[in-house]
């Protein structure tokens, strides 16, 4: 089975994201439990939490649906009835949504999980970089497939009446002078990506933006794809090597039943 890469932990950091993982079972718990809703302070008083540690933990809560914020009061919230539905349950986006998360903080790079929509990709979950120089996809975005790392890897996954029909069928928008809109020139660059799994992008949709999409299949079917947008100043050939190793290894785990 496919595993999330991790990096070394130091002891004292081990320590204190345990601490705050049992925090935050502390807090689930204790909301619960209660037939009415709770202000913050009285939830700090009650487990000894700094409010500064439960504020964040809080929003957190909040963030993720397992609680719900009405005024200054917490009370349990509909994410919590999720963790006890089958896997059945869960639509695409909610399987897609911590990996795509997990994937945005190991390389703090904006990641997104694109499905396709006609000849177009939407964006179904997506997470933004934390740095200052960063790319930014709003959720439910739609774009025409050919500029987009996501939509070349959507378009390799076609057979290839498919892609006859996609190239007879479609205007290809020029969006930067890098956009690649000439049949022969993307079916060269969907032949590659066939070969190698990966597709990319050089500011062919946003000016300084590089790309790597790769796609998902799931049940023998391509879902979806995954990219990851990296301003070109911090592109080099070490974090494109990273990126797609994480890429792989991210898809595995969306792939595996």
């Amino acid at each position: 089975m496919a595993t999330i890469e991790q990096s070394g932990v130091q002891p004292g950091i081990q320590s204190s994201q345990v601490k705050s993982a049992t925090r935050t079972l502390d807090i689930i718990e204790y909301v619960v439990a209660h037939p009415r809703p709770l202000v913050a302070q009285e939830i700090a008083t009650a487990l000894g939490i700094p409010v500064s540690s439960l504020s964040y933990l809080l929003a957190t809560l909040v963030e993720r649906n397992y609680l719900l914020r009405e005024g200054r009061r917490y009370s349990p919230g509909p994410g919590l009835q999720k963790l006890q539905m089958h896997a059945e349950a869960y639509s695409l986006a909610d399987r897609a949504a911590p990996l795509v998360r997990t994937l945005r903080i190991q390389l703090n790079e904006t990641t997104t999980f694109w499905v396709r929509e006609g000849w177009d990709v939407e964006a179904l979950v997506t997470e933004s970089s934390e740095q200052a120089l960063r790319y930014a996809v709003p959720t439910g975005n739609r774009v025409p497939m050919h500029p987009l790392a996501s939509g070349k890897a959507l378009l390799a996954a076609l057979s290839d009446e498919e892609l006859d029909r996609y190239f007879a069928e479609t205007e290809r928008s020029r969006f930067t002078a890098n956009t690649i809109t000439a049949e022969k020139a993307l079916r060269k660059e969907i032949a590659e990506t066939r070969k190698t799994g990966f597709a990319f992008t050089d500011e062919e949709f946003n000016l300084g933006i590089f790309s790597i999409g790769r796609v998902v299949t799931i049940g023998g079917e391509a879902a979806g794809a995954l990219s990851v947008a990296i301003p070109k100043v911090r592109c080099d050939q070490t974090m494109r090597g990273r990126v797609m190793d994480l890429l792989e290894r991210t898809a595995g785990l969306l792939e595996t039943p």
